[in-house]
């Protein structure tokens, strides 16, 4: 689905590890600290794009390996395992190179050399050292990759292993190519021998994994496997008699009933919507809560967990991490192929997206893809509560989105956007970006609405502006409507799927408006609760829902008429719910998530009687 690192990767290094002034980034000669964390590689790529980059690696901004430098640090924070640690083996391995060629050279005794190589065979080149002499400073020559590396300094009283006897040349000269051959391989460890084998022996176990940068991928495997199959065999799913092809008629033919039977119901009209089918406590605060189209399936987040239940039965089928870094949280789900073999996508406020498979069916949920969806939200406006204090920053203009999409199922796209200034648009069959749509506002984008047979996208804005993009023209001129009605953040912007579907717009003043898409102004205007946090529209039924950070969900009709209001929870001591952090209307049923701060996760539907 996205552009992943799939073969080998081959990096040139070279002068990354030259100056000293890496090893005051990437670790001190004084301490241990060679391994870089997941923190500092994304504080570095943040910092990337900056002058303050040739400082870290001490070569030219504009060379070949400060470009190098900036991939790598991209491609360590990847959200795809295998493509981050193949990259965080090789930053590891610079680093730890970087730091041993900037320590002080050993001083040994008179008549032995120094771990560093000399530089040639003339009188400069002999680093020999007297009695109260100062170690060399690095050099090029000395501290490059090409070079031996010096080792660390031993510990605890620890004697280092004895040298054999070296008795210098005439005029105390450094044989140049005694034991050091003109060429050598990058991160070779330097001659083999006895001695070489002693030098081995003062190295920690667990540096020498980050001296050696082998790399290798599944490509291969992958590739043999692949070319291996039969040509001319007819796939399983074109197969009438195969299992795959039993189990999608099977589908089809559920799908065929839930969306006949929902649509009955809603055909008759919805007047209530409060009876209670499922409560239970999430193991998280709920973030975000989707429902699968046509299982008995909601999928419910928190800050980096994923919970899924089954509402029908009551029971908790799987709950399993998204991988996502502890200051960022998921702000959007979404289900790809819902009617068929079912993918859940995630994505999170640092702009990374994910796809799973194998969820909530008690087997071990598989991370599918992942990529960078928006390489550049910005930092600013990250990690900001979303909840009960939701109100008050939105009001002031404050807060951040996050990252929302939405998915057109016909097409294969995903939009995407955020905390940036583009509507970035994914072509998930050829896995890579097709457009980027230019905002055209100095806000962030707080909810996406695309209508494939039209092409057009709806979006919500935090300055409060509700904008129209056409996405079959350019980019300076597919912005093709913007209204300005509401003066506060936009919670929804919904753009109807028929042909003269409107927009339904709701700001967090609870205002709602009904934009016509040829007309400049609102031809309706809806006035709900003030202090929103959370709101959806059902895309079948005239309904909308609103939840409120003061502790009760409001649902109306089409009309502004309220036909339900819930307070409590049902039951004989049915307490208060807590302030709404989530809802999320049924595609097809009458159904209604919600959740709330005090973790717990609700259903609510249309009478029994409709039922």
């Amino acid at each position: 689905m996205a552009a992943i690192l799939c073969g080998p990767v081959a990096f040139s290094p070279g002068n990354l590890s030259t100056s000293s002034s890496a090893s005051s980034t990437l670790g001190s000669p004084d301490n241990d600290e060679y391994i870089l964390s997941f923190e500092t590689i994304d504080k570095m790529r943040r910092v990337s794009s900056y002058s303050s980059l040739n400082s870290l690696i001490g070569v030219s901004f504009n060379s070949v390996y400060t470009q190098i430098w900036r991939v790598l640090l991209h491609l360590a924070a990847d959200p795809f395992p295998e493509v981050s640690d193949l990259a965080m083996k090789v930053l590891n391995s610079i680093a730890y190179k970087a730091t041993m060629n900037a320590r002080p050279q050993r001083i040994l005794d008179s008549g032995s050399l120094t771990q560093s190589a000399p530089a040639s065979p003339t009188s400069k080149g002999a680093h020999i050292h007297q009695a109260g002499g100062s170690p060399p400073m690095p050099s090029a020559s000395s501290s490059s990759l090409t070079n031996e590396v010096p080792k660390p300094p031993t510990r605890g009283g620890e004697q280092p292993p004895t040298r054999p006897p070296y008795t210098p040349t005439l005029g105390g000269q450094a044989p140049h190519s005694h034991q050091f051959p003109r060429t050598r391989k990058m991160f070779d460890k330097g001659p083999s021998g006895s001695e070489q084998a002693g030098d081995d022996a003062d190295d920690p176990g667990g540096h020498k994994a980050y001296m050696n940068a082998n790399l290798s991928t599944g490509l291969c495997d992958w590739s043999a496997k692949y070319f291996a199959q039969p040509v001319m065999k007819i796939p399983e799913e074109h197969d009438v008699e195969s299992q795959v092809r039993k189990e999608r008629e099977w589908r089809f033919l559920r799908n065929a009933r839930v969306r006949k039977q929902s649509h009955r119901i809603t055909q008759r009209g919805v007047t209530r919507l409060d009876d209670q089918i499922f409560i239970n406590r999430n193991p998280g605060v709920p973030s975000v809560v989707k429902f699968h189209p046509f299982n008995p399936c909601i999928a419910v987040a928190d800050k980096d967990s994923i919970c899924f239940w089954d509402w029908e039965k009551a029971e908790r089928l799987d709950y399993f991490y998204n991988g996502n870094p502890r200051y960022t949280r998921i702000t959007a789900m979404e289900y790809l192929n819902g009617h068929d073999y079912s993918l859940l996508l995630t994505a999170t406020d640092d702009g990374a997206l994910r796809i799973w498979k194998n969820f909530a069916d008690q087997r071990n949920p598989e991370m599918v893809t992942a990529w960078q969806g928006l390489s550049d939200m910005l930092p600013t406006t990250r990690g900001l509560a979303r909840r009960v204090s939701i109100y008050l920053d939105r009001s002031k203009g404050q807060g951040g989105a996050g990252m929302v999409v939405d998915w057109e199922q016909e097409t294969g796209l995903l939009m995407t956007s955020g905390d940036v200034r583009v509507i970035r648009i994914w072509d998930t069959e050829r896995e890579m970006k097709v457009q980027d749509i230019p905002t055209g506002a100095d806000s962030c984008v707080t909810s996406l609405s695309c209508d494939s047979q039209r092409s057009l996208i709806a979006a919500g804005l935090g300055d409060g502006s509700v904008r129209l993009y056409d996405r079959r023209m350019g980019a300076n001129e597919c912005r093709v409507m913007t209204y300005r009605e509401h003066s506060s953040w936009v919670v929804k912007a919904h753009l109807q799927k028929q042909t003269d579907g409107k927009i339904i717009s709701v700001s967090v003043d609870g205002d709602v408006r009904f934009f016509e898409l040829r007309s400049p102004d609102s031809v309706n205007v809806l006035q709900t609760v003030k202090g929103l946090t959370a709101l959806d529209i059902h895309p079948q039924a005239n309904l909308f829902a609103c939840g409120s950070m003061n502790q009760f969900i409001a649902v109306y009709n089409s009309n502004g008429d309220v036909i339900s209001n819930i307070k409590y929870y049902d039951g004989f001591m049915g307490q208060r719910i807590g302030a709404i952090s989530c809802l999320a209307f049924h595609p097809y049923w009458p159904h209604l998530a919600v959740g709330s701060n005090d973790y717990y996760m609700s259903i609510y539907s249309a009478e029994k009687r409709l039922r």
